[in-house]
């Protein structure tokens, strides 16, 4: 039979353990949300060139205060209305309208010229 005392810095210790265990457990998680976040950068030089050249995705979502004719320009996308026929109305654009993207992407056209 184990003596009271015993038995309470058996508890203990086993307490500690727990304690040390679930420290660790979470130094690294963090450890590793802090590398994907470090991973997730825009420091590739490849993934910022991408990102550069296509200001918009090919799904887009309308923001607050867009037109067909403001995102047209920024997307270089002068067909949203002929490629989305869920607009009926160019004039009904509200924010969170999603919508389809093609750009001609006339950079790659100047980049080639040159």
């Amino acid at each position: 039979m184990v003596s009271p005392s015993k038995y309470r810095t058996i508890k203990a210790s086993m307490a500690i353990a727990d304690a040390v265990s679930w420290c660790c457990a979470i130094a690294l998680i963090a450890l590793i949300l802090m590398s994907s976040i470090k991973d997730g950068t825009a420091n590739d030089p490849v993934r910022g060139r991408q990102l550069q050249d296509r200001p918009c995705d090919e799904i887009y979502v309308v923001r607050e205060g867009e037109t067909l004719h403001t995102i047209s320009d920024k997307c270089d996308d002068p067909y949203i209305v002929e490629r989305n026929p869920h607009i009926h109305d160019p004039d009904d654009v509200f924010p969170g309208l999603v919508i389809k993207i093609t750009p001609s992407n006339p950079r790659r056209k100047l980049q080639s010229g040159h």
